[in-house]
């Protein structure tokens, strides 16, 4: 019993680590001695844990995105208005973003030079669930006339884009706004709001 709390007690403290050290670098620049530096544990340790870095990702990721697509289940199957859907959804993306920088760059690494990788596979298990339900949506909108006849794929690809986009420039954004660590963060949080308002006016009929 006492090895099991070890064990899981060491675990939780690599990911505290890794989360750390890929924040700062991002994958590429990380090395598994930093993340054994800043768990204060030695590489040996390290890799008896986690063979190699892009599994320690991989955990690290399907542990955060599995925490937020449970979330957009419950929004999209809920009787929630369809704009206050967008506004809920854009939000919540971004906020999982913020506290987590290192995902979107990282999520399309790994998917375009290994497309085996296991993101791959929790994408193709979540995509009915999600997706699928909030195609649904749109053409429902859409026959309804709330909104104007778009292209769910489209609607989809720009809501992503427009949350997504931000973090993964966000150093010439910095460079070109002049922005600092802090108010670069507040424009991200003000960005849940006002990504969520241009969508919505863009679409509404």
């Amino acid at each position: 019993m006492v090895n099991k709390e070890k064990d899981k007690s060491t675990e939780e403290k690599i990911l505290d680590a890794a989360r750390k050290v890929f924040v700062q670098k991002g994958l590429d620049g990380a090395r598994m001695q930093d993340i054994a530096d800043e768990a204060g544990i030695n590489k040996a340790l390290l890799h008896y844990y986690f063979r190699t870095k892009d599994k320690l990702f991989e955990m690290i990721f399907l542990e955060t995105v599995g925490k937020i697509f449970p979330r957009f289940e419950m929004i999209l199957l809920s009787d929630m208005d369809f704009f206050d859907k967008i506004r809920q959804i854009v939000s919540s993306y971004i906020e999982v973003i913020i506290h987590n920088p290192y995902l979107p760059l990282f999520v399309l690494n790994e998917m375009n030079k290994n497309p085996e990788f296991g993101i791959v596979d929790f994408f193709k298990v979540q995509r009915p669930v999600v997706i699928h339900r909030f195609m649904e949506d749109i053409e429902k909108e859409v026959s309804k006339g709330t909104i104007k006849a778009v292209s769910p794929a489209h609607l989809l690809v720009n809501m992503m884009s427009m949350c997504i986009f931000p973090f993964v420039a966000k150093p010439v954004i910095n460079i070109m706004l002049d922005l600092d660590e802090l108010q670069f963060r507040n424009m991200m949080e003000q960005r849940k709001r006002v990504v969520a308002e241009f969508i919505i006016e863009s679409i509404k009929n």
